[in-house]
């Protein structure tokens, strides 16, 4: 991984009082953009794009740590991709130790990939909507996964896609990524963004979706369900499983 990016601020190319003088003038993310070098921060609107600058100094290697749990949040695509973070809580710490995405494929395939991995799972964490039955087959998603021998999954709470950007937000800096694992849904979380209005030359209350939006909806899910400060609505309950299947 190159080394971060040092600031105009720290070379002494500008001087700092008329650095600020052209600061007080921009967002971050423009002064970012015009004065760091930053192609995050070129995107108009990311949601997230300053706080990644500041965690990459942890994007780095986050080894799998055998005496923890592995819990993991999806995003479930149904014409598109479904994205699935893996993570684990170490004190007060999120270590982000792997990432996975993938389109076309039925849910087996999705179930296969975690038993396939080496972790010991607490909870798979799910989207609320993940219950709503199919006209097709008249069973939800999570009736399939059921099926399929997955256990331990929990309901991410209700919540507006707001208040789950605010918790990605208060977690992220208490976040470790692996960077090799993780490489994809960690540029997903840089490139995240509202829309844009051309004409008004304004950003709209909403995001864009493209293919950020599966790791970054994953990621919420798992925001708003991990021991955080978001109040729990309840909704965050366990499914209750027979005694069989993969845990």
């Amino acid at each position: 991984m190159p080394p971060p990016m040092q600031w105009l601020s720290e070379t002494g190319i500008i001087k700092p009082d008329e650095l600020e003088s052209l600061k007080s003038g921009l967002t971050d993310e423009q002064f970012a953009q015009e004065f760091e070098c930053s192609f995050e921060a070129a995107v108009i609107g990311a949601y997230y794009g300053k706080l990644m600058r500041e965690a990459e100094k942890r994007i780095t290697g986050v080894p799998y740590e055998p005496t923890a749990q592995v819990y993991t949040a999806w995003d479930l695509g149904i014409r598109d991709s479904t994205a699935i973070w893996f993570a684990q809580v170490i004190g007060r710490e999120i270590h982000i130790i792997d990432y996975y995405e993938a389109s076309g494929v039925d849910l087996g395939h999705y179930v296969r990939e975690l038993s396939g991995r080496d972790y010991i799972y607490a909870s798979h964490i799910a989207p609320h909507d993940a219950q709503a039955k199919e006209l097709g087959t008249g069973k939800s998603r999570l009736e399939v996964l059921e099926s399929l021998g997955l256990k331990n999954i929990t309901i991410a709470p209700m919540h507006r896609v707001e208040d789950g950007i605010n918790a990605v937000r208060t977690v992220i800096p208490r976040c470790w990524f692996d960077a090799k694992k993780c490489s994809r849904g960690i540029d997903a979380l840089k490139l995240y963004r509202a829309e844009y209005d051309d004409k008004l030359q304004a950003l709209k209350p909403r995001p864009v979706h493209d293919w950020t939006s599966h790791a970054a909806d994953a990621f919420r899910y798992l925001a708003m369900t991990l021991d955080t400060k978001i109040v729990n609505t309840g909704f965050n309950r366990p499914l209750q499983y027979a005694n069989m299947g993969y845990a």
